[in-house]
């Protein structure tokens, strides 16, 4: 290109003063910077707006309005003790029907109500039924499976046995009836819940025999409870 400028200087030149001239240096200049200006000046915007899109690409999205998005709500902490569960902090005091005869721990505090011979003892879906039954002969697995099993089975709703068998206490031997059976329905919702059952029927010559039956809702952790009931019983 600088070739092409200065022949074309000393072209003109040559015909206006008859000599060849060659411009001065100063000449070159405008020539050969203007096209290399704006050659810069475009490579200049070019990678301006190259960066302007990398920049826009790699920007993180944002939300409209500028909210930012929620995490997931923390799950609710389990309970620590299900439903039927009675507290290690239960007291138990000792009691006995107005005819006296024999005593039994009950825990302090829950309701006390009468159903015929039966006083029963509630806390939300946790009984001790504590009953005196008229007999002159000490029951056993095979009397309790032909005669109470039955009776039992016809008073209950998706009533299951589970075994029959005797069992030593602190208060003499009994025959153990465990089964599963429904809920008396709640006065307020009528719902029924299943209940674990343990029926304990203790006899003393004389005496007659004193049936103990404890229940809680199916899951409920009340090994402990029951077995400091039925251990409390005693003939006076």
């Amino acid at each position: 290109m600088r070739a092409l400028a200065v022949g074309f200087l000393a072209s003109w030149t040559e015909a206006k003063t008859g000599a060849a001239h060659l411009p001065p240096a100063s000449l070159e200049v405008p020539i050969m910077r203007r096209p290399f200006a704006a050659a810069a000046a475009g490579l200049v915007l070019v990678a301006g707006a190259g960066a302007a899109a990398c920049s826009s690409s790699s920007s993180p999205p944002h939300t409209s309005h500028g909210a930012a998005a929620q995490a997931p709500a923390a799950p609710a902490p389990a309970d620590t003790n299900p439903p039927g569960d009675i507290p290690d902090t239960q007291v138990f005091v000792p009691w006995s029907p107005p005819g006296g005869g024999f005593t039994v721990k009950v825990p302090e505090g829950w309701s006390r109500t009468a159903q015929g011979r039966a006083t029963v003892f509630t806390d939300k879906f946790n009984s001790v039924r504590v009953e005196r039954v008229h007999a002159t002969t000490a029951p056993t697995v095979n009397s309790v499976r032909a005669h109470d099993i039955p009776a039992i089975r016809a008073a209950s709703q998706h009533f299951s046995l589970v075994k029959v068998t005797t069992v030593q206490r602190s208060g003499g031997r009994a025959v153990l009836a465990e089964y599963h059976a429904d809920s008396r329905p709640n006065q307020v919702t009528g719902k029924r819940v299943s209940l674990d059952v343990q029926r304990y029927a203790f006899y003393k010559a004389g005496k007659g025999e004193v049936v103990l039956t404890l229940s809680g809702a199916v899951g409920a952790d009340n090994v402990d409870p029951w077995r400091t009931v039925t251990n409390s019983f005693q003939w006076a």
